[in-house]
C-alpha cells in the first residue's frame, strides 16, 4: 500500500445512508407449535441495510450490498436468548428469531480495515405489535388473530453514516461504489416514524420505501428541533446572567452592609 494512501484527505466528508430496524410476522397455531417454545408468538428479523429498496423488492432497503465499507454486524438481543451477542461478518447483516415480548436490540456495526474508523453503536427498539394513532382508543397489543390480519409490522430508522477526512485507500472504496439513489417521491408506503405521526396512514398497505421527499422532510424537522433548541438555550442563557447579576448585587449589598459602623 502506498504510503500516501494512509493519508486523510482533509476538509472532504462522504456519507453512506442505510437503514436499520426490524420487520415482524405473527406466527400461526401451527408455526407455533412446531417450535421448542411455543410461547412464543412472532418470527422477526432486525438488519442494517442500505436506505435504497431493490424494484419489487419484499424487503424493506436493501439495494446495495454494504460489505464494500461494513466488516460486520453484531446485534445484542435480550439476555434470555442462547447466545445473546450474534455477530454477522457478510451480507446480508441482519439477525432473525422468534421470541413473544419487544426489548431493546444494540447495533455495532465495525468498519473495514482500510477505513481506518472506529465502530459506531445504534439502538433499536424490536417492534412486535401494530403502530397505532395516540389517542386512537386501538389497543396498543391486539389479539394476534387481528394482529395477523394487519400483515407485517415494520420499524425501520434511516440515518447517514458520515466520514470525515477520509483516508485516501478508504475514499477510493468508497466512490467505487455509489449508493442507490432513493426515489425522489412515494411509490410505495412510506416507513412509520414516532416522530411523525401523520405517516402512520401512510405507512399502510404494504412493504414500505424510503424516499428523498422522506429525507427531505426529516432533514427539516431536525433543522426545526435545532431551532428550537437553540432559542431555549438562549432562553436559559440569558435567565443565567440575570440571576448572576443579582447574586453580584446580593453580594455587594451585604459586603457594603458588613463594612456600616
Amino acid at each position: 500500500m502506498a504510503s500516501n494512501d494512509r493519508v486523510r484527505v482533509k476538509g472532504v466528508d462522504i456519507y453512506r445512508p442505510i437503514i436499520y430496524g426490524n420487520t415482524a410476522w405473527v406466527l400461526t397455531q401451527k408455526e407455533r407449535e412446531a417450535l421448542p417454545t411455543p410461547d412464543h408468538t412472532h418470527r422477526w428479523t432486525v438488519a442494517v441495510r442500505s436506505a435504497a429498496s431493490a424494484p419489487d423488492s419484499d424487503i424493506v432497503g436493501g439495494a446495495d450490498d454494504l460489505s464494500y465499507f461494513i466488516k460486520r454486524v453484531t446485534f445484542k438481543l435480550h439476555d434470555t436468548y442462547p447466545n445473546p451477542n450474534r455477530t454477522v461478518d457478510k451480507p446480508p447483516f441482519e439477525v432473525s428469531e422468534t421470541g413473544w415480548g419487544e426489548f431493546e436490540i444494540t447495533i455495532r456495526i465495525m468498519f473495514v480495515q482500510e477505513s481506518g474508523e472506529k465502530s459506531i453503536t445504534f439502538y433499536h427498539h424490536l417492534k412486535l405489535h401494530p403502530w397505532t394513532a395516540v389517542g386512537s382508543g386501538e389497543p396498543e397489543i391486539p389479539p394476534l388473530e387481528a394482529a395477523a390480519k394487519m400483515g407485517p409490522v415494520h420499524s425501520w430508522q434511516y440515518d447517514e453514516i458520515v466520514f470525515h477526512d477520509p483516508y485516501q485507500t478508504f475514499l477510493n472504496i468508497l466512490t467505487a461504489h455509489p449508493p442507490t439513489p432513493l426515489p425522489k417521491t412515494k411509490r410505495r408506503p412510506i416507513p412509520f416514524h414516532t416522530a411523525n405521526p401523520a405517516s402512520l396512514e401512510a405507512s399502510k398497505g404494504g412493504v414500505p420505501e424510503f424516499t428523498q421527499e422522506m429525507e427531505k422532510d426529516e432533514a427539516e424537522r431536525l433543522e426545526a428541533a435545532r431551532v428550537k433548541l437553540a432559542k431555549e438555550h438562549e432562553r436559559l442563557r440569558e435567565i443565567l446572567l440575570q440571576k448572576e447579576a443579582e447574586l453580584d448585587q446580593i453580594k455587594k449589598e451585604i459586603e457594603k452592609a458588613s463594612q456600616a459602623p
